[in-house]
C-alpha cells in the first residue's frame, strides 16, 4: 500500500509503467513529516524519498518503466552508460576477484575493465569470443560475475544468452548483459537466464541524442544467499549502510538495493530528474522508431553490400551474417540499425568515406533519430592496440553506421557520392 504521508510530500507511487503525465521535481531534497518518517525512510522501512542523488520521484517513474520493459523486479537510474556499466560490476566485486567478459565490447567498456577495474584490484579476464565454452574455462573461485553485451558494439555479435547463463549459474555467479544494442523490444535477457540488465539510455531509448542516462535492472532471479562465501555483501551486514543484510532483508532485489544504497548513495552517478523526463518523451517513441531504424538499414545495407566500391559489409538482418541466427532467435526476427562495412582501398579509403558524408553525422552516439557514422578503431575504440581490436571484431577499415529516420533515398545519396 502508498504510505500516505508520500501523498503530500513529494512521494509518486501510481502505476507509472502506465502512459500518464509525469511529474518533474526540480528539487534537491524532499522535506518529512517528522523525525520518524525521516528515520524510517532512511533505513527502508518504508517508501520515500529524500535526496536527489539517491531518489526522485521523476527518476522513479523511469525506474519503474525500464523495469517493466525488461521483465525485471527492480531498477536504478544512472547518469550514463558507463556508469550503469560500472555500478553492474562494482556491486559484486572487491578487490582480489574477478570477472569474466566476452571480448566484443564498446570501447569504453573494454578499456574500463581491462585498466580501470586492474587499478582496483579487480582482474577481467575476457574470454577467446563469446561462447559459453570459452566463458566457462575462465571461470573460478574468485569470480564474481559473467558480463556480456547482447549485441556487441560495434561487433554486431549476439551471444547466445541461455548457454551462457548456463554456465555461469553451475559455477554460481551471475551473468550481467549490456543490452544497449538489442533494445528491450527486441529482447529480454532476463527471459532467457541472465541476472542482471545494464543500458546506456543515451542511444535507442533517448533516441534524440540529446541526454545522457543509464539504468541497472535487478532481475530478482539470482539465489544470493546459497553463494554467501561467494557474495558477502549481499549475505553480511554491509558496513556502508548500517549493517543492512541485503538477501535477508530484501530478498526480492538485494542486488537493486545495494546498488541504490552503496553504489548511488557513496559514488553518486545520479541521474538528473529533467534527463529522466527526457528519456521518458524517448521511450514513448521507442517501437515507432525502431521499425523505421530497421527499415532504413536494411535498405542501407542492401546498397552497401552490392556497391562497387565496398568491399564488404555487416547487418545482422542479412541471412548470410554469421549471427544471423541466433540474432532471428533471441530477437524475434528484428535486427539492430547498425550497419558496418569497408571501402574498397582499406583504412584511407575509409577515412575518406568518413571525411566526405554530407548528411550522416560524424558522430560516436548511436541510436540516434539522425544517421551517424563513426571509424571506431580511430575514435570509440582508439585506446585499443592493433591485438584488442581483433579481439573485439574491429578491423581497421570497419566504417560503423547507425542508421536514423530520414528518407532512405537521402541516405543512399550520401553514401554514394561519399564512395564515389
Amino acid at each position: 500500500m502508498r504510505d500516505e504521508t508520500l501523498a503530500v510530500h513529494g512521494g509518486y507511487e501510481a502505476d507509472s509503467t502506465r502512459a500518464v503525465a509525469v511529474p518533474i521535481y526540480q528539487t534537491v531534497a524532499h522535506d518529512f513529516v517528522d523525525a520518524a518518517h525521516a528515520g524510517a525512510v532512511f533505513d527502508l522501512e518504508v517508501p520515500g524519498f529524500h535526496y536527489n542523488r539517491i531518489n526522485n520521484p521523476t527518476v522513479d517513474v523511469l525506474e519503474k518503466r525500464m523495469a517493466a520493459l525488461e521483465r525485471g523486479v527492480r531498477a536504478v537510474a544512472v547518469s550514463s552508460g558507463a556508469a550503469a556499466v560500472r555500478m553492474s560490476v562494482r556491486a559484486v566485486t572487491s578487490a582480489g576477484c574477478n570477472i569474466v567478459a566476452a571480448p566484443q565490447l564498446y570501447g569504453a567498456t573494454y578499456t574500463y575493465f581491462a585498466h580501470v577495474l586492474a587499478d582496483e584490484g579487480v582482474e577481467a579476464r575476457f574470454a577467446d569470443g563469446d561462447s559459453a565454452a570459452a566463458i566457462a574455462a575462465l571461470i573460478d573461485g574468485s569470480t564474481r560475475a559473467v558480463f556480456v553485451e547482447s549485441v556487441g558494439n560495434p561487433a554486431c555479435n549476439v551471444v547466445d544468452l541461455e548457454a551462457v547463463a548456463a554456465v555461469a549459474h553451475e559455477r554460481g555467479v551471475p551473468l550481467i548483459v549490456d543490452n544497449t544494442v538489442a533494445t528491450p523490444l527486441y529482447l529480454k535477457p532476463l527471459e532467457h537466464g541472465a541476472d542482471v540488465v545494464v543500458h546506456s539510455l543515451t542511444k535507442f531509448v533517448g533516441g534524440h541524442g540529446t541526454t545522457l542516462g543509464g539504468m541497472v535492472i535487478d532481475g530478482g532471479s539470482f539465489p544470493w544467499a546459497e553463494h554467501a562465501g561467494r557474495f558477502p555483501m549481499m549475505c553480511s551486514p554491509e558496513p556502508a549502510f548500517h549493517g543492512v543484510v541485503y538477501a535477508e532483508e530484501f530478498p526480492e532485489s538485494p542486488y537493486a538495493v545495494r546498488c541504490r544504497t552503496v553504489g548511488l548513495r557513496n559514488e553518486g552517478a545520479t541521474l538528473a530528474p529533467l534527463n529522466a523526463f527526457l528519456l521518458l518523451q524517448g521511450l514513448e517513441t521507442l517501437p515507432v522508431r525502431l521499425e523505421r531504424h530497421e527499415h532504413n538499414a536494411r535498405l542501407v545495407a542492401e546498397h552497401l553490400a552490392s556497391h562497387p566500391q565496398v568491399a564488404w559489409a555487416s547487418f545482422l538482418g542479412s541471412p548470410d551474417h554469421p549471427h544471423h541466427e541466433l540474432a532471428r532467435r533471441y530477437l524475434g526476427g528484428h535486427y539492430p540499425s547498425i550497419v558496418t562495412f569497408g571501402a574498397k582501398g582499406g583504412y584511407e579509403a575509409s577515412i575518406a568515406f568518413f571525411n566526405r558524408v554530407k548528411l550522416f553525422k560524424r558522430l560516436v552516439n548511436m541510436g540516434d533519430a539522425k544517421s551517424l557514422v563513426a571509424h571506431p578503431a580511430s575514435t570509440t575504440h582508439r585506446q585499443l592496440g592493433p591485438a584488442d581490436l581483433a579481439r573485439v571484431g574491429i578491423t581497421p577499415d570497419m566504417v560503423r553506421l547507425s542508421v536514423g529516420l530520414e528518407h532512405v533515398d537521402d541516405l543512399l545519396e550520401d553514401i554514394d557520392q561519399a564512395l564515389a
